[in-house]
C-alpha cells in the first residue's frame, strides 16, 4: 500500500531533510516512524501525501506515484496533523459536512458518512455542539473522523496523541487499533515509544533524514540488543552446580533463587534447558523471557548513531 525507494528531499544545495528512505507497508499494517525533532518524519509524510515533490527517488501510495498522480494519491490518503485544525465555531456535524464537500462528496453521501463516523467515534450525542466545547480526546477523535470522511485506504498520523491526557490518549489509541482491523494501512509519526510499541507492526527509526532501522519489534530487539534472555526462578535457594547447557545457551547472571540465560534459538534450546533444570528436582516456579522494551532499542540506536556522527 505504501512503497518508497531512495525517497529523498533536498531543500538547498547542502541540506537533505530526507535521504534514501526505502519503505514497504502492507494493507492492514501499522508502521511507526520514530525519530528526534527535525529527523525528517514530517517531510517524509508530506512527500507521501504529494504535498512535496521528491528531489530523488520515488514513492507510490495505494498504487499511485506521488509525482505523476498527486490527485489520486490525495484521494486515497487521510492525514491527521499534530495541530488538529478544527474550526471551533462549527458543530461536529457541520465540520464533517464541510470537509466532505472539500473531498467532493455529494450531500447525501456526506450526511450518511458523517453520521456513521460520529457514531463510530462515540461523538453522535455531541454532534450538534460546537467543537470548541469538546474535550481534547473528543477533538482528536473528530479530527480522525475528518481524515476518514472520504474512506481512504491509507492514514498518515503525525503525533496523534501529542499533549493529551492519559485517558484521552487511550481513547485515540483504541480507535487507531480499531481502524487497523479494517485493512487500512497506517503510518504513525510519534515520540511516544510506549504508543508505538503497543500499536505498530513495524518500526522505522529515522535520524538526520536516513532510516537507521526498519523491521518488526522482535527483529529490532535482536538486531540491537542481541539474543533474548530467559530467567528461571526457584521456590527456595537452589545450588545449580554444574550441568550441561544446551548449545547456544549461556548463563549471564545468578542469585540464590534465580538464573538468567542468554538463548540463541529459544524454540530449540528452551525445552532442553527446562529439562536440564527440572531433572535435578529443582523447585522451579517460573521460566520466562526477560522483557525488553522499544525504549532500549531506540536509545541504543540513537546513542550509536550520535557517536558515529561525532566521530565523523
Amino acid at each position: 500500500m505504501i512503497e518508497t525507494n531512495d525517497l529523498s528531499k533536498q531543500f538547498n544545495t547542502s541540506f537533505w531533510a530526507v535521504e534514501g528512505v526505502t519503505l514497504n507497508v502492507q494493507p492492514g499494517q501499522i508502521l511507526a516512524l520514530l525519530g528526534q525533532n527535525g529527523a525528517g518524519k514530517t517531510t517524509t509524510v508530506r512527500m507521501l501525501t504529494a504535498l512535496l515533490a521528491p528531489t530523488r527517488g520515488w514513492a507510490r501510495v495505494a498504487g499511485y506515484d506521488v509525482t505523476k498522480h498527486p490527485q489520486e494519491v490525495r484521494s486515497n490518503v487521510g492525514v491527521l496533523t499534530e495541530q488538529h485544525g478544527l474550526y471551533m465555531r462549527m458543530t461536529g456535524e457541520e465540520y464533517l459536512d464541510y470537509f466532505g464537500s472539500v473531498y467532493g462528496l455529494e450531500a447525501t453521501k456526506r450526511k450518511s458518512r458523517a453520521d456513521y463516523l460520529l457514531e463510530y467515534f462515540g461523538l453522535a450525542e455531541a454532534s450538534k455542539r460546537r467543537s470548541g466545547e469538546y474535550s481534547k480526546g473528543m477533538k482528536q477523535k473528530l479530527a480522525l473522523a475528518r481524515s476518514l470522511m472520504h474512506d481512504p485506504s491509507v492514514l498518515l498520523l503525525d503525533e496523534p496523541t501529542s499533549a493529551m491526557d492519559p485517558e484521552s490518549s487511550r481513547l485515540v489509541r483504541d480507535e487507531i487499533a480499531r481502524l487497523r482491523s479494517s485493512q487500512r494501512t497506517i503510518v504513525i509519526c510519534t515520540h511516544n515509544l510506549a504508543e508505538a510499541e503497543a500499536l505498530a507492526d513495524h518500526i522505522a527509526i529515522i535520524y538526520r533524514g536516513r532510516i537507521l532501522l526498519n523491521g518488526t519489534l522482535n527483529d529490532l530487539k535482536r538486531q540491537v540488543l542481541g539474543p533474548v534472555e530467559f530467567e528461571a526462578k526457584f521456590a527456595e535457594a537452589y545450588e545449580s552446580g554444574d550441568f550441561e547447557l544446551p548449545a547456544g545457551v549461556e548463563v549471564t547472571s545468578r542469585s540464590a533463587t534465580s538464573l538468567r540465560f542468554r538463548v540463541e534459538s529459544p524454540q530449540l534450546a528452551n525445552p532442553k534447558l527446562v529439562h536440564a533444570l527440572t531433572s535435578r528436582n529443582a523447585p522451579l516456579v517460573s521460566f520466562h523471557e526477560v522483557p525488553r522494551r522499544l525504549e532500549e532499542v531506540y536509545l541504543k540506536t540513537m546513542a550509536d548513531a550520535q557517536g558515529l556522527a561525532y566521530a565523523a
